[in-house]
């Protein structure tokens, strides 16, 4: 076990105990201090803090095929709200009787539409272990389809980023006709509880939010430990030199095939804790600018760190939290622009200039070595 934490470098280490510290500190916070308190958290910005999580999970889960493995995917949009239906499925299924329409088996929107039975796809989504089962398979098995073809096709660069992105789109234009099965439109939403727990009361919140954390937190140690692996050296190789890693023999599709699928499960892990924090999953989330802004958050944290993904992640949607309140109509804007000054000035992020700055040596004081003279002894004698 210490061999294995000694693979986890600083950054990451920190970044986990003070996840673990959140987990414990914001629920305290949010539901043993008076609600005057100065300490107190209010149950909305428990959710909103958990819905920044989701995000950064989503983050890292992009980081490890861009950063590590050179895949710019722009379909992780799609395994995240894929995780996120299923979950909804889920929790519809939890309403029963207590809908509008008071139905036993068949959600509202499914009554409006006169539907006379429930559809096969939304069959076993009254239990949770079936539902936990489909946030894994349904974003794995969709990535596995998928890069079976492409990766084996040596699809790479920009064709397999625009191949995703038409991914994505499909989806989203098959989430929006009602005869899917799906809400339409409209999408779930009007949940009632998770588990027996009310989905609305502020302890469900904060244990919504606590196990976000945690699941973050266990993401980025899984990551951290696959990255430093043997597995994850070839991941770099490929990044680095394709070529030259499948001329010495490494079979290069199987393992973009591996960690492509890894990090679509870890994306719909991220959706699926998502839905029951913000109460609500529709088409939207399958749209492109979704999966565009998650490869600005992983650029503007630091590509390749795992940690600035994350990082990228809440610090861009705390940015657009504030200023699409108080400047909505230059938001987009400010994000484009961040995009285009990160990629020319902090082509490593945030993360990297941090790293970059702590690793720069000190120049030697003047009194130490005059001007074009060094001393001997400070020369390697290899060198001499």
């Amino acid at each position: 076990m210490s061999q294995l934490l000694t693979r986890v470098d600083r950054r990451a280490h920190i970044a986990i105990l003070l996840l673990i510290a959140i987990a414990v500190l914001v629920p305290v916070l949010a539901l043993a201090t008076p609600p005057r308190s100065l300490f107190h958290l209010p149950p909305y910005l428990v959710a909103l803090f958990g819905k920044y999580l989701c995000f950064a999970l989503l983050a890292v889960a992009l980081d490890l095929v861009w950063g590590y493995c050179g895949i710019l995917s722009l379909g992780h949009g799609a395994f995240f709200a894929l995780g996120g239906y299923c979950m909804g499925m889920y929790l519809m299924r939890q309403i029963g009787t207590r809908g509008v329409y008071a139905d036993p088996i068949l959600p509202d929107f499914m009554v409006f539409l006169n539907m006379k039975a429930l559809p096969v796809t939304w069959w076993g989504f009254n239990h949770f272990p079936y539902a936990l089962l489909m946030i894994v398979l349904v974003p794995g098995v969709l990535a596995f389809a998928f890069g079976w073809f492409a990766f084996r096709s040596r699809v790479t660069g920009v064709y397999l980023s625009i191949i995703t992105q038409a991914m994505t789109y499909a989806l989203l234009l098959a989430f929006f006709r009602n005869d899917m099965g799906f809400g339409g439109n409209n999408g779930l939403t009007d949940f009632k509880d998770i588990l027996g727990f009310n989905v609305q009361s502020d302890a469900t919140r904060a244990a919504l939010f606590a196990i976000t954390a945690i699941v973050l937190a266990a993401t980025l140690l899984i990551a951290q430990l696959i990255v430093t692996s043997k597995f994850g050296k070839v991941l770099i190789a490929i990044r680095d030199a394709e070529s030259r890693t499948r001329f010495i023999g490494y079979r290069v599709e199987n393992y973009k095939l591996a960690v492509f699928t890894l990090s679509a499960v870890l994306a719909g892990i991220a959706g699926a804790l998502y839905v029951p924090q913000v109460g609500i999953i529709n088409p939207s989330e399958f749209a492109p600018t979704n999966s565009i802004e998650a490869v600005i958050w992983v650029a503007i944290g630091g590509r390749g760190t795992l940690v600035g993904g994350a990082l990228g992640a809440v610090l861009v949607n705390w940015g657009k939290t504030y200023f699409t309140g108080a400047l909505p109509e230059y938001w987009l804007f400010a994000l484009g622009l961040l995009f285009i000054l990160v990629t020319l000035f902090l082509p490593q992020g945030i993360v990297g200039l941090v790293s970059r700055r702590r690793t720069i040596p000190e120049a030697p004081r003047g009194g130490d070595v005059e001007e074009g003279k060094v001393d001997s002894a400070d020369v390697p004698a290899a060198a001499r």
